[in-house]
């Protein structure tokens, strides 16, 4: 029997991840979307392109939840975009109360799935949806370290004129200004980065890597990423549904590790079938704690914000 996975949303994000999943024949997909006719549409156009790039992925759109029912995962891209000059931060509040809302309908069809959290702000929204939830932390994981880490990856691979596969980055905290590049455990061909590229040009790079979306909103005007966070969203899927054991950057619940606790953070995990197994820990220098304890405030700050409006957050 085949997987299935729900994609809640079906604007550029959502319909690009389930592209990206039909092509990796990982599972059936439904994509679902409050927009009469536009996920049908969408899913149709997708299955239609099936022939000529060679899946029979089962593709359906609903606007409805009744399709997604026995889903194994669910991924949440609902929301509003990010406009220019706007921050994850002022999505906050509307931003909550959608993904409350399709998370409660969702886990009524599929209450044994995993919850994959892409809205903005993202590690807030992972808060809302393990809230109404009530899930156990294994079961609720946002995606930011991959795409933040993929940033900081092509920008290292450009600067040295290598392949983006020869290198590997590291990006701990929040999905947002605080985040969390740590140059040290980031390499090309296991050489780290710090041996490889002048201090000042690093420093560049880092901040490019924490402003990777805002540029991109500043370039597309009306619009903001969504073929990398597609790509980082379905990396997860792929090592969850296949067991794969990799170990990703992503936003989990932190119950002590890396000195916080009840928060949603940005640090590497082993992704299985269950989700999260296991939480890594790295040795960090003084510096680079006190830097992923001032983003871990920052998140700690929305989460504030929900609590006295009313969210449910744990």
């Amino acid at each position: 029997m085949n997987s299935k996975i729900t994609v809640i949303g079906g604007g550029n994000v959502g319909a690009t991840t389930a592209q990206r999943l039909a092509e990796k024949s990982l599972g059936d997909v439904v994509l679902v979307d409050v927009v009469e006719g536009m996920p049908q549409g969408k899913a149709l156009d997708l299955a239609q392109a099936g022939p000529v790039q060679g899946y029979d992925t089962g593709l359906t759109g609903a606007n409805g939840y009744a399709e997604s029912a026995g889903s194994d995962v669910v991924i949440i891209t609902a929301g509003l975009p990010r406009k220019p000059g706007m921050s994850r931060d002022d999505l906050l509040l509307t931003n909550a109360a959608i993904v409350r809302k399709v998370t409660e309908r969702a886990l009524r069809q599929s209450p044994e799935a995993i919850f994959i959290i892409v809205s903005n702000p993202l590690d807030a929204m992972c808060h809302v949806a393990k809230g109404a939830a009530g899930l156990a932390r294994q079961r609720v994981i946002g995606m930011a370290g991959i795409l933040d880490s993929a940033r900081f990856r092509t920008f290292i691979a450009r600067e040295l004129g290598v392949s983006v596969e020869s290198t590997h980055a590291f990006v701990l905290g929040g999905h947002g200004d605080t985040m969390v590049p740590l140059a040290r455990y980031s390499t090309v061909a296991g050489v780290p980065v710090t041996e490889l590229i002048a201090a000042d040009r690093l420093q560049a790079i880092i901040q490019r890597t924490r402003d990777g979306g805002a540029e991109i909103v500043r370039l597309l005007k009306t619009g903001s990423a969504f073929y990398a966070p597609s790509a980082a969203a379905v990396e997860m899927v792929e090592s969850i549904l296949l067991d794969k054991k990799k170990i990703l950057p992503c936003a989990a619940f932190l119950e002590g590790e890396y000195g916080v606790s009840r928060l949603f953070l940005g640090v590497p995990v082993k992704l299985r079938r269950c989700g999260i197994e296991e939480v890594f820990q790295i040795n960090m220098t003084t510096d680079e704690k006190a830097r992923l304890q001032r983003s871990a405030a920052s998140v700690q700050e929305l989460v504030d914000v929900l609590r006295e409006n009313g969210f449910r957050v744990e």
